[in-house]
């Protein structure tokens, strides 16, 4: 079976125009013009778009739009100022709603897993209407109720009951399901009415049990506005082996009202990135706008998550990023029998990042670089907060910056070694909990962690041998010239993976290689990684050489009328956006588009923004004789910056 959904679902941005105007970027090389202006036509054409409320573009989506839109400053300031942070302190995936985890990713879903859903109301749910046939309930056909009477079964509110006794018991029909694919049992309701000293508790059958003693019952929060709850019954020592049944128990609340909208089996589709994506966007915000107010209000949530981070996937003692979760042990959710038979593995392979459909997880080294880039802005953050008494924010004494620092060493030193395929000379995607490595030629592991630093000199020298065919991996699918055979970009992987999936991604290898994003294709926005990491490594001509052959591309795409337009041609390629799966990221969903533009100010202009001002390290091509960034909105200035062959630089401020 094939799902038009997995990848980043659609979201519903419309592809914009590519002749749309320039949002105020000026890029200016004496010589360049023309591949000038194609860089400020890619930016202006995906800068307006620029923008989620979903926390997994936290750590591309702000930097490239912070330095020069007023209005994205003040939709990233309230959507950091909002994002949802549980009593624990995971932060909040809020990508839409979904039918796992209400705070994790939408999928896989009950309807995939072998889980059961009983929804009274679908409002809000047109995901789940449209993808995955949900159906309202409209009738207790099956369920037993205690203590109550049914008033009505409604869009808004769900299934209605009054409170007539002073115990009620909400049972729900028998349904079959192993825990492995149920960790968390979600409510979505409310009480209306409810007394002080009401309580209310979920309880849970197993196969072969009938009743229902305190073992199988953990308490609930009493909701008086319509809510998730995401109960993790995986933390009882009680929970294991097949689901049956679900029944709610209200103590000491006659004369309330509960509306209950939903009750199902949900996968923990949580991500272990979101913590820290939160921290780098709340940073990146922080050091373009120096606003002192945002940071009073956040600096708390901002520790919370950090610290949580750290924490939950147990940093500390293992030095990198470890994965606790149900489902994310990094093993895949396919396999094979003895006699050579798939099967899926319902509860394994639950994806953890942006590429949803990989078991990234267990040892995870992808989660490991996302959380050493943003540990280290935290530190500079803290930093900052203990060097001005004026912005008047105390200091959180159990945070130690020194000590996180030498813990930042020590997962750069960990990654180097843990992470290694000393075979293929690139590094791994993740490690599973039975110490399986996984390498299908991830370049977006690999380029990442050159960019962020987490790649020894030798190791980064082996990695670009890979890249540009010099060294070629005869276990790959593709070598050589191949790996760039989409031009804008290095393809996400280079061996083709038909067997380490999410269970929902049962045939893989009905897609030919390269028709996937996550297998073969390639996504236009982390082009923005090779690029820095070329002109970290192999200098400013070779991350020129690159770029120019981007906006080549570029060009031709834009003479051919569009990206749609350029690829409805047999043999380019095929598209993924909205709703539809396919082996490209360009457009629609794929916001992070616009960090290819990002090349000119953050590498070869080599703009650093900081608390306590701006640095600049610039890297020009030798045949530039100069570069000029304008409209750069640094902490209230405009700055128009010139950077010089000769190596000198002037600043023009507004």
């Amino acid at each position: 079976m094939r799902f038009a959904i997995y990848l980043l679902l659609f979201i519903g941005l419309a592809t914009r125009s590519l002749s749309a105007q320039t949002s105020g970027v000026s890029f200016e090389v004496p010589g360049y013009e023309d591949e000038m202006r194609t860089l400020e036509r890619l930016h202006s054409l995906h800068a307006p778009a620029a923008f989620s409320s979903c926390t997994l573009w936290d750590t591309w989506l702000p930097m490239s739009t912070l330095w020069n839109s007023q209005e994205k400053r003040a939709q990233y300031r309230q959507v950091f100022l909002t994002r949802r942070i549980d009593e624990e302190g995971y932060v909040s995936m809020q990508q839409h709603r979904g039918m796992a985890h209400s705070e994790g990713w939408p999928f896989p879903a009950w309807q995939q897993s072998t889980g059961k859903g009983f929804h009274f109301s679908t409002r809000g749910d047109g995901w789940a209407v449209q993808m995955l046939g949900l159906q309202a309930l409209t009738s207790t056909d099956g369920w037993n109720l205690q203590g109550a009477e049914i008033v009505s079964i409604n869009d808004e509110h769900g299934l209605v009951l009054n409170i007539k006794e002073p115990e009620v018991t909400i049972t729900t029909p028998a349904f079959r399901c192993g825990t492995i694919a149920a960790p968390f049992a979600r409510l979505e309701w409310e009480l209306q009415d409810f007394p002080s000293d009401g309580r209310a508790f979920l309880e849970w059958q197993l196969e072969g049990e009938n009743d229902w003693g305190t073992r199988r019952s953990v308490p609930l929060r009493t909701p008086t506005a319509m809510q998730f709850e995401n109960v993790p019954l995986y933390r009882q020592p009680t929970y294991a082996g097949l689901l049956t049944r679900y029944r709610i128990r209200i103590e000491n609340a006659s004369g309330s009202q509960i509306h209950l909208k939903s009750l199902i089996t949900a996968i923990d589709t949580r991500h272990p990135i979101t913590n820290t994506l939160f921290v780098r966007g709340c940073c990146d915000y922080f050091n373009w706008t120096l606003d002192t107010a945002f940071l009073k209000q956040n600096i708390q949530r901002i520790r919370t998550a950090m610290l949580y981070a750290l924490k939950e996937c147990q940093v500390r003692e293992q030095k990198h990023v470890f994965v606790p979760w149900v489902g994310h042990d990094g093993r895949s959710g396919l396999a094979r029998d003895a006699d050579g038979h798939k099967k899926a593995r319902i509860g394994l392979g639950v994806g953890n990042n942006y590429w949803d459909l990989l078991p990234f997880g267990g040892h995870d080294a992808l989660a490991t670089v996302y959380l050493y880039d943003a540990l280290r802005s935290f530190i500079d953050l803290e930093r900052a907060i203990a060097q001005h008494k004026e912005w008047e924010i105390a200091p959180d004494p159990s945070i130690e910056t020194d000590q996180l620092v030498r813990l930042n060493e020590a997962i750069r030193s960990d990654f180097q070694i843990r992470f290694w395929n000393t075979e293929t000379l690139r590094f791994n995607g993740w490690i599973d909990i039975e110490n399986q490595p996984y390498d299908y030629g991830f370049t977006f592991v690999n380029l990442e962690a050159v960019h962020y630093g987490l790649a020894s000199g030798e190791q980064t020298a082996e990695i670009f041998t890979w890249l540009d065919g010099d060294r070629e991996i005869e276990s790959d699918t593709s070598r050589g010239a191949d790996i760039y055979h989409w031009r804008f970009a290095p393809r996400a992987t280079t061996k083709r993976n038909i067997e380490t999936y999410v269970w929902p991604w049962f045939n893989p290898e009905d897609i030919p290689w390269g028709d996937q994003v996550q297998d073969g294709g390639a996504v236009l926005g982390f082009s923005y990684f090779d690029l820095m990491a070329r002109l970290k490594t192999l200098g400013p001509d070779d991350a020129w050489k690159r770029l120019r052959e981007i906006t080549a591309w570029y060009r031709e795409v834009e003479a051919a009328g569009g990206y749609r337009a350029y690829y409805a041609q047999p043999g380019r390629g095929t598209l993924q956006g909205g709703g539809t799966a396919g082996g490209l990221g360009l457009d629609q969903e794929f916001m992070e588009s616009v960090l290819v533009p990002q090349i000119m100010l953050y590498g070869f202009l080599g703009f650093e923004a900081h608390a306590d001002g701006y640095k600049l390290n610039p890297k020009l091509p030798k045949d530039w004789p100069s570069l000029t960034i304008s409209n750069i909105q640094f902490q209230g200035r405009s700055l128009t910056i010139t950077a010089r062959q000769d190596g000198t630089v002037t600043c023009e401020e507004k």
